[in-house]
């Protein structure tokens, strides 16, 4: 059932340009001296819980693909979304989850991609 669900954020991805709005190592708007540990931006042409684009970390293992996903939930914006995982090595992995969870303080779940 998951590999549904990475098949499906495959397409997205596949579909979608790409647009990296807050580069690895800059600040996030609204908590300067949280810095992005990767590149950060979201997918055009779709829409997230926050009528925004879909978001996403992409890493440094380029043709990994969607690799995981992270659930998080933002007690303070009362909204729940998805975050992709794209291109990411295990360590970026965990540097993203800990971002959402340490830094930001958001609740986070990640969900990895099963590898056959």
């Amino acid at each position: 059932m998951s590999e549904d669900l990475f098949s499906a954020l495959d397409h997205l991805t596949a579909t979608s340009t790409v647009v990296i709005d807050r580069p690895r190592g800059s600040a996030h708007p609204r908590y300067p001296a949280a810095i992005y540990p990767l590149d950060y931006g979201y997918l055009t042409g779709t829409v997230s819980a926050d009528g925004d684009g879909i978001d996403l970390f992409r890493g440094s293992a380029v043709g990994n693909g969607v690799v995981a996903m992270a659930v998080i939930a933002d007690i303070d914006k009362k909204d729940v979304e998805v975050k992709i995982l794209l291109d990411c090595t295990a360590d970026e992995i965990g540097t993203a989850a800990a971002f959402l969870r340490d830094t930001l303080g958001l609740g986070t779940t990640v969900w990895r991609r099963e590898v056959s």
